[in-house]
């Protein structure tokens, strides 16, 4: 087996044992990165000389000290994570050349622990969209049928994971940007609780919603990368002043008596029918590892789409008035300086960003605020308190992740709400804050992933990680690579 197929914990070992070195593996990742990746499109950018330094320096320190928990792993950030120094384009023209200044937290948190950054990943614009097509450079591809969309906005992410072009990823969840394009490649994708990660050097799309997590090829990965990056923040107001647990500890940890809630909102006229069966055999296969399924009900999911786009797409409009060519990034040449502005952010901006700014325009504007945002807000609140209604009967929730497998490339690129109805089960959960799991689950009869998503109670994603381990380890989904 070649060593970039191997997980974080996997080459610990082999580090640990002095078998191999990190300047090994980021070899190996670098001559997998020249095999597949024009057939992939997983990055925006490859920092090769950068990473190789980075392990030569690993392997210096490893003489001495190996109990970093990510010494010599090369991980890939999504390109909207700010990395000092490095190009950080959140895949727009408006940022086609900023250069961070600052290190984000998460990033900064993993340099202690001795991560080695191995590249950028493509994702849509301002993590704006589900399929990563809204790319203002080139769309990413699916590792196990590249005539397919990887899912989004993570897309780069989670197929720079799928195809072992890295050994980990850090994407970013607003909507379900990191569950979504790791059911569709069947990765491994977690959302912490609001709160529970820095979003310090997150660039914003809706800072009510978004949330930094792992993208890893199993469940202990994602428990392992999750207990680098979360924690109370200084530069994040929002972050919670929350203790944070091992989150490995729970790992291997016996399911038995642990109750399981099956929402019949989210099993629905026409979701893909190969997925409810899957989804349906996952629970299946938790009751005979001690779980106890129980029906709930979660009545205001069917609000969730338009009060998510309310909400989401307002802040968006808010955050991204800072780019307007006068501070950084893309500048437009004109005469007059309302030219400047207006020519800066039409032809920095793509189409789909411009769509959503002015949707959100539209509902924080005069005489509209209350009938759009304000509603949204309340309708927020409802969801929120229907998970806890069912939390208090229930320890986790299952659900499928996604409603269809990957779709074609170009497929619903014309057909807004189509593509917006993709994060159907995966934004609700941003609404109300919890956190939540994609793993994988089950394939199609065309060979695509689907997704088991296991939803939690505020700020416990030990019991998340713990029951999709079990049901990890209880199947083979998981070992299965794509054919590249």
């Amino acid at each position: 087996m070649d060593l970039f197929e191997l997980g974080i914990s996997e080459l610990r070992a082999l580090l640990e044992k002095r078998e191999i070195s990190s300047v090994n593996i980021v070899e190996s990742i670098c001559k997998r990165i020249d095999r597949v990746e024009n057939n992939i499109k997983a990055y925006i950018t490859v920092t090769k000389e950068h990473a190789l330094h980075m392990a030569e320096h690993a392997d210096k320190e490893m003489k001495n000290d190996i109990t970093k928990p990510l010494l010599g792993i090369p991980v890939a950030v999504k390109d909207n994570i700010c990395t000092k120094d490095i190009l950080t384009t959140c895949a727009s023209k408006i940022l086609s050349n900023y250069i961070p200044p600052y290190e984000s937290t998460v990033t900064a948190r993993m340099l202690k622990d001795g991560y080695i950054l191995i590249g950028k990943a493509n994702l849509d614009e301002f993590a704006m969209g589900s399929s990563t097509e809204h790319s203002s450079f080139f769309a990413t591809r699916n590792p196990w049928n590249t005539d397919r969309i990887p899912g989004g906005s993570s897309g780069g992410a989670a197929a720079a994971v799928a195809a072992n072009e890295c050994i980990a990823a850090l994407g970013s969840d607003t909507g379900g940007s990191i569950r979504l394009p790791a059911a569709l490649c069947g990765v491994v994708g977690m959302k912490p609780t609001y709160g529970r990660v820095s979003r310090y050097g997150l660039v914003a799309f809706a800072s009510s919603l978004d949330q930094i997590g792992p993208i890893t090829k199993n469940v202990n990965d994602a428990a392992i990368l999750l207990n680098s990056i979360a924690g109370k923040d200084t530069m994040d107001a929002t972050s919670a002043p929350m203790d944070v647990p091992d989150f490995t500890a729970v790992i291997g940890e016996d399911i038995k008596g642990i109750k399981v809630g099956i929402p019949k909102e989210y099993f629905i006229k026409g979701m893909d029918p190969e997925i409810t069966v899957a989804v349906q055999q996952a629970i299946k296969q938790l009751e005979t590892l001690g779980a106890v399924p129980v029906d709930v009900s979660l009545p205001h999911t069917e609000y969730a789409i338009a009060a998510y786009y309310v909400l989401a797409l307002s802040e968006a409009s808010s955050n991204l008035a800072r780019y307007d060519g006068v501070k950084y990034g893309f500048r437009a040449e004109a005469e007059e300086l309302m030219d400047m502005y207006l020519k800066s952010r039409s032809e920095g901006f793509g189409q789909e960003v411009k769509r959503r700014i002015m949707i959100g325009t539209y509902a924080l504007s005069s005489g509209y605020y209350d009938a759009y945002y304000k509603k949204a807000q309340q309708v927020r609140t409802l969801i929120k308190d229907d998970f806890e209604n069912v939390f208090k009967t229930v320890d986790i929730i299952a659900t499928p992740t996604a409603p269809t497998p990957a779709f074609r490339l170009g497929e619903k690129i014309a057909d807004p709400l189509q593509m917006y109805l993709t994060d159907i089960f995966t934004l609700s959960v941003n609404l109300a804050g919890v956190p939540g799991i994609s793993v994988p689950c089950g394939f199609t009869s065309d060979k695509l992933p689907i997704g088991l998503q296991l939803i939690g109670r505020h700020f416990d994603e030990e019991t998340i990680l713990k029951v999709a381990h079990a049901f990890e380890q209880s199947t083979e989904w998981h070992r299965r690579n794509p054919n590249l």
